[in-house]
């Protein structure tokens, strides 16, 4: 019989570090109160911990001590490192000669945003520390979201995310999966959404920044994360900030010359119809972990294999664990009320109105559709063309109960064609390709862009 072993308590791992002699560090804290630093001191023996706790709240106070950010804003990424870089330099100047040769030095900080608006609340937490005496610093930093409705619980999430992320970068680095496991003892489900984690140093010189990121959709901590045309991480709602948006949703396995045809057409209709400049604009192509649409869950290894094909291609990437359209479009309004469309193949029409997938809704998929779509929210439609047919709007046909409801979106032009039959050639699906291949059949290649080939051809050939 397997036997669960047992989370330690928020103040449990306080205290481990607190009679570890080895530790010893500064905590500035930004909003929310000094929660991570209080269970410290809650635990016991903090003196032998903590070396300066502070609280910068005034803004003038904070930019005096951290300088102005030229975004004026204060709960943001650059101002978490200048907390970080400059609380551990001031660490090290003053102690590191007194107690360097026999200490870790670490520096903890976050800035934060609380809310009865789930939206705004949200922070930046990070840790600084050295794996041992007088080595050169490691960090991990990360954004998370607040999601419970009151203040008081998103203080108690934030002070034991901040305690696990301070106990795993001490005791838990040798293993990842151990490291991001630990991550959330003691944190309700969905109480937060980590949208972004990044890690520097020669303690994390292993991880894989790509897969450790994915790892959290894949284990409910993160409701989506955003890569951009780089391939780095970065945070979604400041990638997607005051930006239009265009998606395309798909299963990407692999990527065809067909999606970068559904994504170039999209585009341009999607400009053209909001009368949008391209600079202003941001083309995504996303997949969720969550395939309603084949009953079955995308594993990490797969999460990870159709990031690094749009990596190769350079194309903005979003992951998300959102089975139903309306959500993602949710998720993508935390952070811009600027058009948006997402793009999708005319064979998915059949799914997007079966009502089966809206009975978690009262409104049913009434309710889905009316969160779907709207003034400045578009679904539009690529044509499934093969020898024998050609689909589109026209050529669907929902069940009675629906087709009232599919009329009025029609008709106020919220769904549309993209592009008529005689506009594309055959539209080529991944599953066509996985035949190809399967078949031992080099056709595949004339279908699936270049810079892949490689990469398609060690992952789907085994």
């Amino acid at each position: 019989m397997k036997t669960e072993i047992r989370q330690q308590t928020t103040l449990e791992k306080a205290l481990d570090i607190n009679l570890d002699p080895q530790w010893y560090g500064s905590f500035a804290e930004i909003g929310a109160g000094q929660e991570v630093a209080r269970q410290f001191f809650q635990a016991g023996r903090a003196s032998q911990t903590v070396a300066l706790a502070i609280s910068a709240y005034d803004m003038t106070f904070s930019d005096v001590i951290y300088g102005k950010e030229k975004s004026g804003r204060y709960v943001c990424d650059s101002r978490l490192r200048k907390m970080l870089d400059q609380e551990f330099s001031k660490l090290t100047d003053r102690l590191g000669t007194s107690r360097g040769t026999k200490t870790c030095f670490f520096s903890f900080a976050d800035t934060v945003a609380t809310s009865t608006d789930t939206g705004r609340s949200h922070g930046w937490m990070g840790v600084r520390f050295q794996h041992k005496p007088g080595a050169a610093p490691s960090e991990v930093y990360l954004h998370v979201r607040l999601l419970d409705k009151q203040r008081l619980p998103q203080q108690e999430t934030l002070s034991k995310l901040g305690v696990n992320l301070i106990h795993s970068c001490f005791y838990k680095t040798k293993n990842t999966n151990e490291f991001m496991t630990a991550l959330f003892d003691q944190i309700k489900t969905g109480s937060l959404s980590v949208d972004a984690i990044y890690f520097n140093g020669d303690v994390f010189k292993n991880y894989d920044e790509c897969r450790t990121n994915l790892w959290l959709i894949e284990n409910h901590q993160s409701e989506a994360i955003y890569f951009n045309a780089e391939g780095s991480v970065q945070n979604p709602s400041d990638a997607l900030w005051g930006k239009n948006i265009f998606i395309q949703r798909a299963f990407y396995k692999p990527v065809t010359n067909t999606h970068i045809d559904i994504a170039n057409r999209g585009l341009k209709h999607f400009t053209k119809e909001f009368n949008l400049k391209i600079s202003d604009t941001l083309s995504i192509f996303e997949f969720t972990f969550n395939n309603r649409i084949k009953n079955e869950a995308v594993t990490l290894d797969e999460a990870v294999f159709k990031v690094r094909m749009l990596q190769a291609l350079k194309i903005p990437t979003l992951v998300s664990q959102f089975s139903l359209f309306y959500e993602l479009k949710q998720f993508i309004r935390l952070s811009t009320d600027k058009p948006m469309a997402i793009v999708i193949g005319a064979t998915h029409l059949d799914k997007l109105f079966d009502e089966k997938f809206y009975y978690d809704l009262s409104g049913g998929l009434l309710e889905g559709m009316g969160k779907l779509l709207g003034r400045f929210s578009r679904l539009y439609i690529y044509p499934h063309k093969t020898p024998e047919i050609c689909l589109l709007t026209k050529s669907f046909f929902p069940p009675p109960a629906t087709k009232n409801i599919y009329k009025h979106f029609i008709d106020n032009n919220m769904i549309q064609d993209i592009a008529g039959c005689d506009e594309i050639t055959e539209f080529v699906h991944s599953n066509d390709i996985l035949k190809m291949i399967k078949a031992k059949n080099n056709n595949w290649k004339k279908h699936v862009p270049e810079k892949i080939h490689g990469l398609v051809s060690k992952e789907l050939k085994g």
